[in-house]
């Protein structure tokens, strides 16, 4: 039986995972940023100020607007630290022993960002710093299609590297410069999303982005955005055979980065500038400490990054930048507008992987921008689905399933008791075990299933017409479940329903199977709660093989014979309510060998020991 599910399963999926709307909202806010910065590398402090044209595109009429000033969380007492404190299972990154490193730190290596003025269209407004939101009063509401003028001042301090962003790594990198700026919440359909900034990720509105940063020359920087002023610069980025002459100790470099709803910059004096070209596609930009033990990783690295922008733009959409940075800092990977940060002393097989899956954000976090507060699920379980694609594919890893690990991360999940409905906000997870299963393993399977459930050539037109359709646009789950629908002509909110915002588990059984004159009747039980449709194998004992389909009602369609080179029958459907199904096979019982329900293993059945039925030899 092994050997017959390992072929069933490789001509199942085979090459159909690699095919080359409606909106959740007719409206979208746009920020445009213009900012100039000073950093001093020796106190790690910096001054800088702001200017932010903001465009209600709302219905609503605007009197308060909110920013996010995320270094505050990096502060002794925080809403970060307390949490921290709390959870059962603290990331332990942010541990040192059973402590928190964030408790733990000194007034020079705590983090901070304050809002020292602040005018609307040159009135002073009145604001409130709240933890790591900034509240604003604004001097005049904002009317629906109206645009305002907000300019301000403001310094920080980088804190020693904890989460993701910061300075002086474990890695050596000087300055990991996320989340850095006071940054404009976002505001939709919904109303205002100021979240404070405890654990987990962000929500933002597109714009674009003019950054100028001032510091000692010797640092190189790589993230965000086009340099605008590469033969000042140098640095790697100048005009090949241009002489670059730099006076006095700094240098100010200029960024321009369009439609992007966020803004990263990693810097180092010790890095290693590549640039990959790829044809027909975007410049690579690759930065990463000068240490030997580094540089064939890192070489190595950039075609197979080139093979991961190829593989991402044909089975999602095309990448709609000129540029895309990956940088050596922060604490493990993170995804960021036209870039990534990563930590860079790994195996290769561990630097591909992260980079990939960094990479494949570019267009489920920023081109699409889902809430990542309210649907991880969406952002972290599609991109570690396509990745799972991709890593399978570059790296020639030949797996029957790629997503096997997310199945056994969900059946782990599941058995732990610890598992919470992925309609949960991100967090209020009671476990990052939870949080961290949910998301990325359970959040993939909606798509790996979904193709189980509608035909795998349907599941990657849906994925295409998604991104699509709501690239640029913050999609809600029920974009993804409209779009499924429209392609496969099925009905899908059950699906959603049960598997977002539920912790229902998908359970059927073979009960019995029975003799009935020259057939064999066979009856089917579901013991959990969640309904799919079932296709089931059947065996002969002359090695002959057919499968039978039974449709749940509520689809109200039917998916395509996912084994054509076997005959196929399919049945009535089956109404959920019902506990049990029966069918008859058109061969005595004494020539029936096997019987095995979901022969790809894609449909996520919690106990598959009663999914097989096989006679004894």
């Amino acid at each position: 039986m092994k050997r017959l599910k390992s072929f069933l399963f490789s001509a199942f999926l085979g090459a159909s995972f690699f095919l080359s709307a409606q909106n959740s909202s007719s409206w979208q806010q746009h920020v445009d940023y213009t900012m100039d910065v000073q950093m001093d590398v020796k106190t790690y402090r910096y001054t800088g100020t702001q200017k932010l044209v903001y465009t209600n595109n709302s219905p609503d009429e605007l009197s308060r607007v909110y920013y996010h000033l995320f270094f505050n969380a990096f502060q002794p007492g925080s809403e970060m630290d307390i949490r921290l404190q709390n959870i059962k299972d603290p990331d332990k990154r942010m541990m040192e022993g059973d402590k928190s490193r964030i408790a733990s730190l000194s007034e020079d290596e705590i983090g901070y960002l304050h809002a020292k003025t602040l005018t609307q269209d040159g009135q002073p407004v009145d604001f409130t710093e709240e933890g790591t939101i900034l509240v604003v009063d604004l001097a005049k509401p904002i009317p629906s299609g109206g645009k305002t003028t907000l300019e301000m001042t403001f310094d920080g301090q980088v804190p020693l590297q904890i989460r993701r962003s910061g300075r002086n790594s474990k890695e050596g990198v000087a300055l990991s410069m996320s989340q850095w700026y006071p940054k404009l919440s976002e505001y939709d359909f919904e109303g205002w999303h100021a979240n404070p900034y405890i654990a987990r990720e962000f929500h933002g509105v597109w714009g674009d982005y003019d950054v100028k940063i001032t510091l000692d020359k010797e640092y190189t920087i790589g993230g965000t955005g086009y340099l605008q002023n590469p033969n000042e610069i140098g640095h790697g980025y100048e005009t090949p055979g241009t002489k670059v002459k730099t006076k006095g100790k700094t240098l100010t470099w200029h960024f321009k980065a369009p439609m992007v709803h966020d803004f990263m910059w990693g810097a180092d004096p010790d890095y290693i500038h590549d640039v990959y070209q790829m044809e027909n596609g975007p410049t690579l930009h690759f930065f990463y400490k000068d240490k030997p033990e580094l540089q064939e990783n890192w070489k190595n690295l950039q075609p197979k990054t080139a093979e991961a922008m190829t593989f991402f733009s044909n089975n999602i959409g095309k990448y709609p930048y000129d540029q895309y940075s990956v940088v050596q800092g922060g604490d493990g990977g993170m995804e960021y507008a036209m870039s990534t940060l990563i930590t860079g002393e790994r195996e290769f097989g561990s630097l591909v992987g992260v980079m990939v899956h960094e990479m494949a954000h570019s267009w489920f976090q920023h081109v699409l921008a889902t809430n990542e507060s309210k649907h991880e699920w969406m952002d972290e379980g599609f991109t570690s689905f396509i990745s799972s694609l991709c890593m399978n594919q570059i790296m020639e890893q030949n797996k029957q399933n790629p997503f096997e690990g997310s199945y056994r991360g969900y059946y782990a999940l599941v058995n732990s008791g610890l598992e919470m409905p992925q309609a949960t906000h991100a967090d209020r997870y009671t476990t990052n075990f939870a949080y961290g299963i949910s998301a990325y393993s359970k959040g993939s399977i909606f798509l790996s299933q979904l193709g189980y459930i509608i035909g795998q050539d349907k599941l990657m037109e849906t994925i295409k017409k998604y991104f699509d359709d709501f690239k640029f646009k913050h999609p809600v789950p029920n974009d993804i479940k409209r779009t499924a629908e429209k392609v496969s002509g099925m009905e899908l909110g059950w699906y959603l329903t049960d598997w977002t915002q539920t912790t229902n588990t998908i359970d059927y059984g073979i009960k019995s199977v029975e003799a009935d004159g020259e057939k064999t009747k066979i009856t089917m039980e579901r013991i959990g709660e969640m309904p799919m449709p079932l296709d089931i194998l059947v065996v002969n004992t002359d090695g002959t093989q057919e499968t039978f389909y039974v449709p749940i009602r509520m689809m109200y369609g039917e998916k395509e014979n996912p084994y054509p080179n076997l005959k196929r029958t399919v049945l009535e459907d089956w109404p959920w309510a019902y506990p049990t199904y029966e069918f008859t096979v058109e061969m005595p019982l004494e020539k029936v060998q096997a019987i095995m329900i979901d022969p790809s293993q894609l449909m996520a059945d919690v106990d598959g020991e009663n999914n097989v039925y096989q006679v004894e030899e």
